[in-house]
């Protein structure tokens, strides 16, 4: 999930997938940016079939699921939603939950769900971010990114009370970037909302990453030795470490017991001044000429 669009979530969550696929951990990858979808353009196809047709009754799960590479434990399976549906994107309580119980008897089939959530705080957004068992924030070493990322925080903690929160810092140029733009953001949740996110890690900046959304085809497919499909792999291994370290309660996760959820009380939130200043600190020496001078450096370097 991500405060706003363009930090590449899309990008990293068919790439993990495609990793975890790999390791031996069948994976669903479920397009959940319900009326904006996008991951099946990124692999190139066009379903006949998308989560409309299931909510509808026009096709059953089976015939909707795509898949994307292998079978058995090293299957990676996708559920593509729909782009410019209204009525997936404006679901309301009850259509969710009829989808869910729809969905709930293909999961078992699976070690891994990997939920592609739309950008923002949407009902939607927060109903599935909410039940899911591990949450994944990415952001970018933007201020809008930072921003938006802490207000998504902000908004399921206060509404929802979840306070686990997982981190990527996408498109960083480097590691002291992408350590700072992270520590900045876990200084204003602790601080703010007594939430302390976890650092997963750090995807640094990669051209060739452009290069395979042009070519429609997963980046650790095409590159799989350039240096942002190794922070990919990096990520990935120590998803499948918490995930061991979290069997018994995966064992037994059911997401429909969470399916309560009211939305409908759910509160805007706004930043505070100080939360912003708190925010915002972390850009100070970023855009400093110096540091401007080694990125054009860097850039001009790598081109």
């Amino acid at each position: 999930m991500s405060g706003k669009g363009g930090v590449g979530k899309s990008n990293i969550a068919l790439n993990l997938g495609y990793s975890l696929a790999k390791q031996e951990f069948s994976t669903l990858l479920i397009d959940c940016d319900l009326g904006l979808a996008n991951l099946d353009v990124l692999l190139g196809i066009a379903p006949d079939k998308t989560l409309q047709d299931v909510l509808l009754g026009n096709s059953p799960i089976n015939e909707v699921l795509v898949s994307i590479i292998g079978e058995g434990q090293k299957q990676l399976a996708l559920l593509p939603s729909g782009s410019g549906v209204p009525a997936l994107a404006d679901m309301e309580h009850e259509k969710r939950h009829e989808l869910l119980e729809k969905l709930d008897p293909i999961f078992e089939n699976y070690s891994m769900l990997l939920l592609d959530l739309g950008a923002g705080v949407s009902q939607s957004v927060l109903y599935f971010a909410a039940m899911a068992a591990v949450r994944v924030i990415v952001l970018t070493p933007e201020p809008t990114s930072l921003t938006d990322a802490y207000a998504v925080v902000k908004m399921l903690k206060t509404n929802l009370n979840v306070k686990e929160f997982l981190v990527i810092v996408n498109q960083a140029e480097t590691q002291k970037e992408a350590g700072k733009i992270f520590n900045r953001l876990s200084t204003a949740c602790e601080k703010f909302l007594g939430v302390k996110p976890v650092l997963l890690g750090c995807i640094q900046y990669d051209t060739k990453m452009q290069s395979a959304v042009r070519k429609q085809a997963p980046f650790l497919h095409l590159y799989p030795e350039s240096g942002g499909a190794k922070d990919i792999e990096n990520v990935a291994q120590k998803l499948t470490k918490i995930y061991a370290a979290m069997q018994k309660k995966i064992e037994n996760y059911n997401p429909l017991k969470y399916d309560n959820i009211e939305l409908h009380n759910i509160k805007s939130v706004q930043e505070s001044d100080e939360e912003i200043q708190t925010l915002q600190e972390s850009f100070v020496g970023l855009n400093s000429p110096e540091n401007m001078h080694n990125m054009q450096a860097q850039n001009h370097h790598s081109s």
